[in-house]
């Protein structure tokens, strides 16, 4: 399970870095939602990747730490979740503004001829 989880996490964060560096501002939103994906992946991880484990403790029934999941980094994604959502969507506002204005998705607003 970890090591798919692993593989996850570097293949969301080697696509998200290739599509940070191209040249048209559209590629950029989702690569950096892709490193956002990444990054919220792997904070979840740190949480454990246990399966089965019961998310809260039972009445009458003495805690384990071993035994149950951390809660911590399950409500930090949700946050970055929400945020990130936001974010993007800030962003692609942004992108529809500045090709409205300069007629190019360009970053540096030069469309190079091939």
């Amino acid at each position: 399970m970890e090591a798919i989880v692993a593989l996850a996490i570097g293949i969301l964060t080697m696509s998200g870095v290739w599509l940070l560096l191209r040249p048209r501002t559209f590629q950029i939103i989702i690569g950096l939602s892709l490193l956002s994906y990444a990054v919220n992946l792997f904070i979840f991880s740190t949480g454990g990747l246990r399966t089965g484990a019961a998310p809260v403790l039972e009445h009458g029934a003495a805690g384990n730490l071993a035994q149950n999941a951390d809660p911590t980094p399950q409500s930090l994604v949700l946050t970055a979740i929400v945020i990130g959502f936001a974010t993007t969507a800030l962003f692609l506002v942004v992108l529809l503004a500045a090709r409205g204005l300069t007629g190019t998705d360009h970053v540096d607003g030069v469309e190079r001829d091939r």
